[in-house]
């Protein structure tokens, strides 16, 4: 059963430059920027940017979680297979339910753009709690693959080419017990089965 208790979204950078002033992060502003387009619900957000550490990942991600109660919480960086990306084993240690698919399309979306693509290991996890859960996904580094990612690829007339991972989350919030999110079609329609939706207000 959803909820209708405030939206938290957890936002976590992860890189060692960043972190340590190197230079600028972008990822947390790029997803902060698609949620806010994307969102018709409003939704509160929490941000880390932390250094590519496993522990410091883990720690991370179980406080927003436990603590700062966050329902989706989005990672950006630390995905490839340098020996410094260890996002992936920091997100499936903490994970109660491993949700392959998610990296899988982000994975289908990337290869239309770069045969790199392949060498990308993102994932997405639920993290419960014995009275909350949440959904914990694994997001590219660069601004432009996260929107296209998260919003799926169209055409020139506006119709689907590749849906968008986000599509599915908030049927995924509803199914974890979080809040009922609402999105802008023009953005990305969020898909649930016809016995999920709530009628529109009027």
């Amino acid at each position: 059963m959803s909820n209708d208790a405030e939206l938290v979204i957890g936002l976590v950078s992860v890189s060692d430059r960043a972190s340590g002033g190197v230079y600028q992060d972008l990822g947390i502003p790029a997803l902060r920027d698609w949620l806010t387009r994307a969102l018709t619900t409003p939704f509160r957000v929490e941000t880390r940017l932390i250094a590519d550490e496993r522990a410091l990942i883990e720690a991370t991600l179980v406080e927003l979680v436990d603590q700062a109660r966050c329902h989706l919480v989005l990672t950006t960086g630390g995905t490839g297979p340098a020996r410094r990306d260890v996002t992936p084993e920091a997100t499936l240690a903490v994970g109660s339910k491993e949700m392959p698919g998610f990296g899988e399309q982000m994975r289908q979306i990337s290869l239309r753009f770069v045969p790199t693509a392949i060498l990308s290991r993102q994932t997405a996890v639920i993290r419960e709690t014995a009275d909350h859960a949440a959904l914990i996904m694994n997001l590219p580094g660069q601004p432009k693959a996260i929107q296209e990612t998260l919003e799926g690829l169209k055409d020139a007339n506006g119709a689907s080419v590749v849906g968008g991972i986000f599509a599915a989350v908030p049927y995924c919030v509803d199914l974890i017990g979080g809040p009922y999110m609402e999105t802008d079609p023009a953005v990305c329609k969020a898909f649930r089965p016809k016995s999920a939706l709530r009628p529109a207000a009027t």
